[in-house]
């Protein structure tokens, strides 16, 4: 194997891949990078078995071949590598030697039939925008389980509802729903994918692409992009029928400033106890939502917000780490807080915005 390539593209590529290599101690091959030089191009594989990638990038291709090598290695070597390098990769027998204008490494290479294939996935397709895709998921993913007792609810619900493509997370505490309106989104999508590759998604899909090709199965998606293939499990289940569990009609309804409600909850975070309780209440005469938070071994706050309320006076208490992070999703300036009784759910939305929902249930005392 030789090939020569431009340290940017094959340094991005490289970073990438790690982020995808697996950490199993049985199966050392999958924190190794498979590199194939064929044709015009490098193409660079890992896998943990759940996700799989491949990333090809243009390369003068001298000789073709085939090697795997660690990743954790391979990252460490090009993260300090300069852009503007020329990289030529020459593997040899059990070796690969990279060579720059500055630098020459060999590198132990491992047994590269033992790397397992990345399926390439025959099935539905839809192209969606790319900006879609990643805004949705980052929008609720926060609200999966972290728990996999349950893998339906630890996981990333994405369908299709008419002309609008929707991702839902829960944990059963909160629900995070985000709606797109989407040109052409055809009928019948329905994908549950685990919570833990929605992360490790986010971190190799590139920020710069305009369209993202969907490409699912019964038990697998696949996502395809220039020069750049990621496969994912998904989840052979039902989501929850989370529609049924939205209250209707609030009995209280409260619009306040996001940013002077983000600023309370910082500072009654200081003084939340173990469990990260704070208290809100709302009466309708004082024109303010107060914010309280007790320690006992620090002290406590209370907090008052501005605002216009409507309906019957609350008390109710939250996580104030479950309340706290759905106003990332919220563009608005402003908020509304619909409460629907003791023990029920509140819903948080921007003001005049239906694309972003937030349902979080109150605490016992």
């Amino acid at each position: 194997m030789k090939a020569e390539c431009q340290g940017e593209k094959i340094k991005d590529a490289i970073i990438r891949a790690d982020r995808i290599t697996g950490k199993n101690l049985a199966l050392p091959i999958l924190g190794s990078i498979l590199c194939i030089a064929s044709g015009k191009t490098i193409k660079l594989r890992a896998t943990n078995l759940s996700l799989g990638l491949e990333i090809e990038i243009p390369a003068k291709i001298e000789k073709e071949g085939v090697c795997a090598v660690k990743g954790i290695i391979l990252s460490a070597f090009f993260s300090s590598l300069s852009k503007n390098e020329t990289v030529i990769l020459v593997g040899e027998g059990d070796t690969l030697t990279i060579t720059t204008k500055t630098n020459t490494v060999v590198l132990k290479t491992q047994n590269h039939e033992d790397f397992p294939t990345i399926p390439f996935i025959e099935g539905e397709e839809i192209v969606i925008p790319h900006k879609t895709f990643t805004e949705g998921v980052k929008a609720v993913c926060y609200s999966a389980s972290f728990s996999d007792i349950k893998p339906e609810i630890s996981s990333v619900y994405v369908y299709s509802e008419g002309e609008f493509l929707i991702f839902v997370a829960t944990d059963s505490f909160r629900l995070a729903e985000k709606r797109f309106k989407v040109k052409g989104i055809p009928e019948g999508i329905s994908l549950i994918i685990p919570y833990k590759n929605v992360i490790e998604l986010l971190r190799v899909l590139p920020e710069d692409n305009d369209e993202l090709l969907l490409k699912f199965s019964k038990n697998q998606l696949a996502l395809v992009l220039s020069g750049l293939y990621i496969t994912s499990r998904i989840i052979d289940g039902v989501f929850p029928d989370y529609k049924q569990i939205i209250p209707k009609e609030p009995i209280t309804t409260i619009t306040v400033l996001k940013q002077e409600i983000l600023q309370a909850l910082k500072v009654s975070n200081v003084f939340s106890d173990k469990f990260n309780q704070i208290t809100l209440t709302a009466r309708p005469k004082d024109k303010y939502i107060a914010l309280f938070a007790k320690n006992n071994d620090i002290g406590e706050t209370t907090a008052r917000i501005e605002g216009v309320i409507q309906g019957d006076s609350i008390e109710m208490n939250f996580n104030y780490k479950y309340f706290f992070e759905c106003f990332q999703s919220i563009n608005k300036e402003s908020v509304v807080l619909r409460a629907h009784g003791e023990g029920k759910a509140m819903v948080i939305t921007g003001v005049n915005d239906t694309s972003f929902l937030y349902l979080i249930m109150p605490m016992n005392r």
